[in-house]
Parts: structure tokens; sequence; C-alpha cells
């Protein structure tokens, strides 16, 4: 087989994709981390820094993006070459995560997206979907994203 049909085999498998929307509460969250680790059980990618990375994001969910009556929803990306992008959006669009470290040396919380930044290859956030949202995202490379 040449290296143009391998290429075009690779390209053409399709990305694996799970999307759910939770609650925004504290059960939501942990529901997020538990359905996380099914589905890349599932996919057979296990990956506990996946799940660390959904637990801090779907905490920050609920925590910082609540708004009553809204949900928020979580979406696992898996593509061809094994990047998973996690994805959580939720209904705050007006209060962005700091990208840097905001607390002090002896706060007691406050530093989870730190901890995003150590398990991901990237991170970011974009506005949207929709009008008032904003949607936090955190790459895995396969070697970091699979156990």
């Amino acid at each position: 087989m040449s290296d143009v049909n391998r290429e075009t085999t690779q390209a053409a498998v399709p990305a694996l994709h799970f999307t759910l929307l939770l609650s925004a509460t504290r059960r939501g969250a942990r529901l997020a981390r538990l359905l996380t680790e099914r589905q890349l059980a599932d996919w057979g990618v296990a990956s506990e820094a996946a799940e660390h990375v959904v637990a801090e994001l779907a905490s920050n969910a609920v925590l910082h993006g609540r708004v009553p009556g809204r949900d928020f929803r979580l979406t696992l990306r898996l593509d061809a070459v094994g990047v998973l992008r996690i994805e959580v959006t939720d209904a705050r669009g007006d209060r962005l995560p700091h990208t840097h470290d905001p607390v002090g040396d002896y706060a007691e919380s406050g530093r989870g997206l730190l901890l995003v930044a150590a398990y991901a290859d990237r991170w970011g956030v974009v506005d949207g979907p929709g009008p008032g949202c904003k949607t936090v995202w955190a790459e895995l490379a396969p070697e970091r994203g699979t156990a």
C-alpha cells in the first residue's frame, strides 16, 4: 500500500464524539466525571488525567458558571490520531476563568485551572456557542490523554 493510500485510510477514521447536558449542581459535576470515565473506557482510552480535567471544569461550571434553571454541557471528542478534546459549556459567558494563579500562597482553593494546565497540552476558553455562554476546553495528546 502506498503512503498516499495509508494517509487517506487514516484520515477516513471518524472521530468519536460524546456530549451530554448535566444539571449545574455538585451531583451533575460528579456525574460528569463518572460518565467521562465510562465513556473513555468504552472507547478503550481510559485516562485518569482526563477525569481530573473534567472534574475541575465541571466543578467550575457549577461554582462559577451556574445560572438557575440552566444546565452545563460536557463534550468529549477523540480524533483519529488520539487527541482527546474536553469541552465544558456553561451559561455565564460574562465570567471568564483566570489564565494565571489569582490566589496567594496560603489559599485553600482557586488553583484548579493550574491542574488543568498541568494535565492538558493546551486549554482555553471561547465565547458561545450561544449568547451568554462560554466553553472552556482542554486537549490531551495520546500519551497524556490515555492510561
